[in-house]
């Protein structure tokens, strides 16, 4: 399977075209809908709970955005989908709603959130949602074994691995040192089979971004990017933008 030529075909809005200065939330259905009318793919985020379901939502604890706090993965889907959002009357989707919204009509760019504990379980609920849905979409994470679960569980669903230079700044700490090492340099490639990769916009060129595309023959997407200098480096060292912040011409 090669990535599809759709993935690169048009900018994707990172977390939907939102703008919170109007009231449109990342990841809400406002910003999926701008999207939408926008013509742009859209890149979202997937989170477990409590039960077994995928929430569109990327951080992993309530707050940043939200009222309340606590982990979504401590809440059932029916307790987040209560809980009420800052600067917005919208609530929380499920990929389920996600993909009734979208309705097929631009593609989706679905990274899955890992607590790199090995649990599978957000590859199977996506894997059982997306086999009920036609539209064009493809999965991808920064942790290589869920790469490798998308591999597994839904070998027929492009997949993408989601990296970039170096794993030292302070996101990364929680993983042990083994785990960081082992997400450098796309060295799980021959293991995961990655479609296409998504690299950091920042810390482009780099090597390994550089042979998959290359060599391989797999499309990169970079992100996230915010400025024309952002834009110039991913137009000149990628094939398609993971962007927010501002609208792409047409």
């Amino acid at each position: 399977m090669r990535a599809p030529a759709w993935l690169t075909a048009r900018p994707v809005a990172h977390r939907g075209l939102h703008d919170i200065s109007r009231g449109i939330v990342e990841n809400m259905p406002g910003a999926v809908q701008a999207a939408i009318a926008g013509n742009f793919s859209i890149e979202v985020d997937i989170q477990l709970t409590a039960d077994g379901e995928a929430m569109v939502h990327h951080d992993d604890a309530l707050g940043r955005l939200t009222e309340g706090s606590g982990l979504l993965l401590e809440k059932t889907a029916a307790e987040l989908k209560a809980v009420k959002f800052r600067n917005t009357g919208e609530r929380m989707m499920s990929l389920g709603d996600l993909c009734t919204l979208v309705a097929g009509r631009v593609p989706l760019v679905i990274e899955v959130k890992s607590h790199f504990d090995g649990d599978r379980k957000l590859v199977r609920r996506m894997a059982e949602v997306l086999s009920a849905y036609s539209g064009p979409a493809v999965g991808m994470s920064f942790d290589p074994d869920q790469v490798l679960a998308l591999r597994e569980i839904a070998p027929n669903l492009p997949r993408g691995i989601v990296a970039q230079r170096t794993y030292d700044d302070d996101y990364w700490k929680k993983l042990t040192r083994e785990q960081r090492d082992s997400m450098l340099y796309l060295r799980h490639g021959f293991r995961t089979r990655p479609h296409f990769v998504a690299f950091w916009v920042n810390q482009l060129p780099a090597p390994a971004p550089w042979i998959a595309r290359n060599l391989f023959g797999r499309p990169l997407l970079t992100w996230t990017v915010r400025t024309p200098e952002q834009r110039e480096r991913a137009a000149r060292y990628a094939d398609q933008m993971i962007f927010e912040g501002f609208v792409p011409e047409s």
